[in-house]
């Protein structure tokens, strides 16, 4: 029975992210398919190893581009970067998979900007013995070697769990009634609908009933702008707000952003992804 409870739960969530994602995903005209740059020395007669982050110009991925760096040099393979524009460039990434194939990819390592549209592709390029290896977000198929990524929903039991602490630290009583935000960077990606899961589970069972979330789950997509903006709309339209939950890079800047600019002392921010953005509101 509690299974079941959950899977509906998941259901739900993803129901509420694509009923707020039709209005709020931003249209870019034009876009083209950006080149791989090498990562490393480039060398006749190595392995060729693509990445495909699922944004590029990003702490977070720079992270992952630098290990991709250090893991080609070190076993000497040659390494090739390309992104997207933002995180809901799904399409594009498609586009970067059949450059691979056509560039003669040995392997291929991908940050999927969407679980499901990209599963076909991902099938198809397995069929033809190329290795993919998934990075953070996991796609609807089996047809990949393996998946690094984080506990999801651990990941979002542990952010609601520090939520209701920061909370309860910063004096509000469990008779009070206070509201949470959300703000996600994305409605496809299975990532951050587990991290949703994980903290709507977690905050069900332990949150004072006082305390709810927000049911309109705001969707940015990963624009940090437009994410500025959704938070101010949660600030104005709630005076109640006392916290705010970033699943993602692209939410949690937002996030940190605009209650900084607001001043706003007595909000508490959880989210995912540190970035230099988050480090100098931090400091500051």
């Amino acid at each position: 029975m509690k299974k079941n409870k959950f899977v509906v739960l998941v259901l739900l969530v993803m129901l509420m992210l694509c009923s707020c994602s039709e209005n709020e995903v931003p249209k870019k005209q034009g876009y083209s398919v950006p080149e791989f740059v090498p990562l490393t020395e480039i060398v006749e007669g190595r392995s060729n190893i693509y990445l495909i982050t699922k944004v590029l110009d990003s702490n977070y991925w720079d992270v992952v581009e630098k290990g991709a760096k250090e893991a080609g040099e070190e076993l000497g393979c040659n390494v090739y970067l390309s992104g997207t524009d933002n995180e809901m460039d799904w399409e594009i990434q498609g586009k970067l998979l059949d450059k691979c194939v056509s560039l003669g990819a040995d392997a291929i390592i991908l940050a999927p900007d969407d679980s499901i549209e990209l599963a076909p592709k991902i099938e198809e390029i397995h069929s033809q013995n190329i290795p993919v290896i998934l990075v953070d977000t996991a796609v609807n198929t089996e047809a990949y070697d393996i998946c690094y990524m984080t506990d999801n929903l651990l990941a979002g039991n542990r952010a609601a769990e520090e939520m209701i602490n920061q909370l309860r630290s910063l004096g509000y009583s469990e008779s009070e009634e206070i509201t949470v935000g959300i703000l996600a960077g994305s409605g496809t990606s299975q990532t951050i609908n587990e991290r949703l899961a994980g903290f709507y589970q977690y905050w069900t069972l332990n949150a004072p009933g006082s305390w709810t979330i927000i049911s309109d789950i705001k969707n940015c997509n990963g624009d940090v702008e437009l994410g500025g903006e959704l938070v101010e709309s949660l600030m104005t339209d709630y005076p109640e707000l006392k916290g705010l939950y970033g699943t993602n890079n692209g939410p949690t800047k937002a996030i940190a952003k605009t209650v900084s600019e607001h001043k706003a002392g007595d909000m508490v921010i959880v989210g995912f992804d540190y970035s230099d953005v988050i480090s100098v509101i931090e400091n500051n």
